[in-house]
């Protein structure tokens, strides 16, 4: 089950568990001993009884004893005449000993056999039955012989009550949200970290987790603060390093370019004007792809079909082949300028590449788990299965069809993925079955 494949459902699951298992275990031995104390209570008042029986029999005048004897069955004992017997060499049962000891040595109590049609029979709920029984000879202390008939003394186990099983009922219950209670309380700041993960790799900038808890969690949640801290303070040093680079590269290659005009050779004029455009345009590529990974733009309410559709627009007044089909009648929380930035990098390389760019919408998931699916096709060559992942490596060039003859600069899909993921979302590529490639962009969809 998918409750058990969460941290708090395992822990809910062993709380209720143990709490159940240790119950069930003292409730077992509690009522093993208050059975073996009833059972005690029971042979006690069995032998007690017994010997008050025994002692009015042998107070009795002999011609007295035949009438008392009538009345003996009524006192859930037996007891009828026996000749004269030796108790030498007899063994005697731990009934017939305890017995012994309450009679005292005026008496011999000893076991007999007997069989169990001898036992009688005692009727409970409409129903006739014969239980076993014991048989003792007792020998008076005028020489007398009894035969003594005991029905063992244990009842049969009282049935369960309504009331004991709304009881347990109520208790399993209690139990269970106790255990709820405790998982919840337990895995929350877990789930909160792991939230929070996730946040950071969306936005650098969120606010920082609140210190507090226990020792341990506030110890981790400290860890958790002070690496994001590190992890916004590498990504802003190299962002304004490659913003300060780039601003002071832009004069020398002002300068060079304005010198380069007055080269006479026009051909060799051309291929250095080539080369540092090349050189600029990776300077530009370079500062967005460091600015990809620490935007500090907020996120806004965006209406996603207006925003593909000013895109496209852009695109075909470009002169691009750009198409859109589809509306997806969504507003999400997104990054404009970012969002905007990853499509336009979608679209210019599947015109690069592939001719023309058809975008299309999915939809998948419902509720919170709710995504939208930006569909970008081409009409190329598509890309090698084992080279589909590399190509979101920073500078990384398909020597085939995508070198640097065309322009590229290998950081257009890095930079494109570093935004889908501030977003929440990913990159995916397949090449299509007619030809082509296909670029999957899943963003979730989130309230605004």
């Amino acid at each position: 089950m998918k409750i058990f494949n969460s941290m708090s459902g395992r822990v809910f699951a062993i709380l209720l568990l143990g709490v159940v298992s240790a119950t069930v275990l003292t409730w077992w031995l509690a009522f093993g001993e208050r059975q073996k104390t009833i059972s005690q209570f029971r042979d006690s008042h069995a032998v007690e009884r017994a010997e008050q029986l025994l002692q009015a029999i042998d107070a009795l005048p002999t011609e007295s004893r035949a009438a008392f004897l009538e009345t003996a069955p009524r006192l859930g004992l037996r007891v009828t005449t026996l000749p004269i017997i030796s108790a030498d060499h007899v063994p005697r049962s731990p009934y017939a000993s305890a017995l012994s000891e309450r009679l005292g040595k005026n008496f011999t109590v000893i076991s007999l056999p007997q069989k169990p049609e001898d036992c009688p029979i005692i009727t409970r709920d409409e129903h006739s039955i014969r239980p076993p029984c014991e048989a003792l000879g007792i020998t008076l202390h005028d020489g007398s012989a009894l035969q003594l008939t005991v029905l063992p003394p244990r009842g049969p186990m009282p049935p369960l009550r309504p009331e004991f099983i709304l009881y347990l009922l109520l208790f399993l219950c209690s139990i269970a949200v106790l255990a709820y209670l405790v998982s919840r309380m337990t895995m929350r700041p877990l789930s909160l970290l792991a939230q929070a993960a996730t946040d950071l790799g969306q936005d650098i900038n969120r606010p920082a987790l609140a210190e507090q808890g226990t020792t341990e969690i506030l110890q981790a949640t400290k860890a958790f603060n002070a690496m994001q801290s590190r992890i916004r303070q590498h990504i802003q040093q190299r962002t304004h390093m490659l913003a300060a680079i780039t601003h002071d590269l832009q004069t020398p290659l002002t300068r060079l370019r304005l010198r380069l005009e007055k080269v006479s050779d026009s051909e060799l004029r051309e291929k250095l004007i080539d080369d540092l455009s090349s050189m600029q345009v990776m300077v530009r590529e370079g500062l967005d792809l460091a600015r990809s990974m620490d935007s500090n733009e907020p996120l806004k309410p965006l209406d996603l079909d207006s925003l593909l559709d000013s895109v496209c627009t852009d695109a075909t007044d470009a002169g691009q082949d750009v198409s859109l089909s589809g509306k997806s009648n969504v507003t999400v929380l997104a990054r404009p300028q970012s969002l905007r930035r990853c499509l336009n990098n979608l679209i210019d390389n599947a015109v690069k590449y592939g001719r023309y760019a058809k975008l299309s919408l999915e939809t998948s998931g419902d509720g919170d788990k709710k995504c939208i699916h930006i569909l970008i096709r081409d009409g190329g060559n598509g890309i090698a299965p084992d080279q589909q992942s590399k190509v979101f490596e920073p500078f990384y060039r398909i020597e085939s069809s995508r070198s640097r003859d065309t322009g590229g600069t290998g950081l257009g899909l890095t930079i494109a993925q570093n935004i889908a993921q501030q977003h929440g979302g990913s990159l995916q590529l397949s090449n299509l079955a007619e030809g082509g490639l296909e670029v999957r962009l899943t963003l979730p969809v989130k309230s605004a």
